[in-house]
C-alpha cells in the first residue's frame, strides 16, 4: 500500500508537506497510522507543474526520508499543482519504473490500493488496453495499468467517463474470473489545471482519504499530514473529488457519490 498527497492552489514550497512536521509525508513513510502497512520505503517520487504544460517528474525507488536528492528538490520547487508518493509494494519489484506519480503527456496519476487477485486478471485486463496505451507500460504495477486503462477509455476528453469505465472493466473482470479479493483504491489525476480525486472500494474497507480546505487551495491525502485530525474532512467511501483553478485565482470545488 502507499500514501500520497495532492495540493492545487496558490504556489507554495512542497517541502513543507513532504518533509516538514511530525506527521508529514516522509514521516508517514516511516510510521503510518491508518496504511496496512506501517512502514513505505519501496520508493518515492513528485509530479509537479511549472512554465511547461508537461509536469516535471522525480521517481527513486529507495526510502523518500533518506533521498537527498528529494529533499533538494521539494525544498527549493514552488508549484501550483503537485504529486507526492511513498510506495510500499505489494508484489510489484522495487525498481524504478514501478514507483509513482506516472506521467502521460500532460497527465499525471498516482495510487494507493491493490486490486484484489491481481495475478490472475493482469493478462486480461491488458488486453483491454490500447495498442498505444499498451506499448506505453513501464512497468509491472497495477497501478500503472489502471492508468493506460483509462487512457484508452478517453481520460484526455472526459476524465470521470474513464474513472467510471475503468472501474467497471476491473470490477468485470474479477467477477468473470471468480475472485473475491476486493478491488480497494484511492486515485488521484491532474493535467496541471483542475484535479480529480476518488476513494473507491468493492467492499466496506476503502483506503482511507482526507481532505483540508484552505482559502483558494485544497490538499488531499491518504492520512493527515498533522494528529489534530479535526482540521481535516474524511472522505465518505466511493466519492469523487473534483477541484479546478478559476481565472480570478479562486478553486471550483465539487463532490459526487462515485457508484
Amino acid at each position: 500500500m502507499c500514501r500520497w498527497l495532492a495540493y492545487i492552489g496558490p504556489p507554495r514550497v512542497i517541502e513543507d508537506l513532504v518533509y516538514e512536521g511530525d506527521h508529514s509525508l516522509s514521516a508517514q513513510a516511516m510510521n503510518s497510522n491508518k496504511a496496512k502497512l506501517g512502514v513505505h520505503g519501496d520508493g518515492g517520487g513528485l509530479g509537479w507543474y511549472s512554465r511547461s504544460p508537461e509536469p516535471g517528474l522525480y521517481r527513486n525507488p529507495g526510502p523518500a526520508w533518506s533521498d537527498p536528492n528529494l529533499r533538494e528538490l521539494t525544498r527549493h520547487v514552488e508549484s501550483h499543482i503537485f504529486f507526492a508518493h511513498v510506495r510500499a509494494s505489494t508484489g510489484a519489484p522495487n525498481v524504478f519504473v514501478n514507483c509513482h506519480p506516472f506521467r502521460d503527456g500532460k497527465w499525471l496519476f498516482m495510487h494507493n490500493g491493490q486490486i484484489g487477485g491481481f495475478p490472475y486478471l493482469k493478462r486480461g485486463l491488458h488486453e483491454l488496453l490500447s495498442h498505444e496505451s499498451y506499448h506505453a507500460l513501464e512497468g509491472s504495477t497495477d497501478s500503472e495499468l489502471l492508468f493506460q486503462l483509462m487512457i484508452t477509455n478517453g481520460l484526455k476528453t472526459d476524465p470521470v467517463q474513464a474513472l467510471r469505465s475503468t472501474v467497471q472493466q476491473v470490477e468485470n473482470t474479477r467477477k468473470s474470473n471468480d475472485i473475491t479479493e476486493a478491488f480497494r483504491a484511492t486515485f488521484a489525476i491532474t493535467n496541471g489545471e483542475s484535479l480529480w480525486a476518488l476513494r473507491w472500494s468493492s467492499d466496506e474497507l476503502a483506503p482511507s482519504l482526507f481532505q483540508m480546505g484552505e482559502e483558494n487551495s485544497a490538499l488531499v491525502v491518504s492520512e493527515p499530514l498533522d494528529e489534530d485530525i479535526s482540521n481535516w474532512k474524511e472522505i465518505p467511501p466511493n466519492s469523487l473529488l473534483f477541484f479546478e483553478r478559476q481565472p480570478d485565482q479562486s478553486l471550483k470545488e465539487q463532490h459526487q457519490s462515485f457508484l
